[in-house]
């Protein structure tokens, strides 16, 4: 059963940018896409290059679907699931994200 823990502000995290958080034991990439108070959290660990870097990867718009491209080896991970564009093999772990009273908070 997943429970929901804050991470830190909303305003802590500029948009169109993420930031990497230990929730839960987890390392959690949290991407803001836009001023909107939309978030999403995926494992910061690029399974590619086995190296904790997603939380710094470029947001963009594909096929109607916000991704994160990793920093290094540029294969894309979709905000809202996790899967690897590139190959779907390579999915990374999504939780349940949110923004509460100004807070974000993910569920792990």
């Amino acid at each position: 059963m997943s429970e929901w823990h804050t991470v830190c502000a909303v305003e802590c995290i500029l948009p169109a940018t993420g930031v990497c958080a230990l929730v839960a034991g987890h390392q959690v990439a949290i991407f803001r896409p836009s001023a909107e108070e939309t978030v999403y959290a995926l494992s910061n660990i690029d399974p590619f290059a086995q190296a904790s870097v997603l939380s710094r990867g470029i947001i963009a718009e594909h096929q109607q679907s916000l991704w994160v491209a990793s920093p290094l080896k540029k294969q894309h991970f979709r905000l809202s699931d996790g899967q690897c564009m590139e190959d779907p093999s390579h999915s990374i772990t999504a939780w349940p994200a949110r923004v509460r009273d100004g807070q974000v908070e993910v569920a792990v």
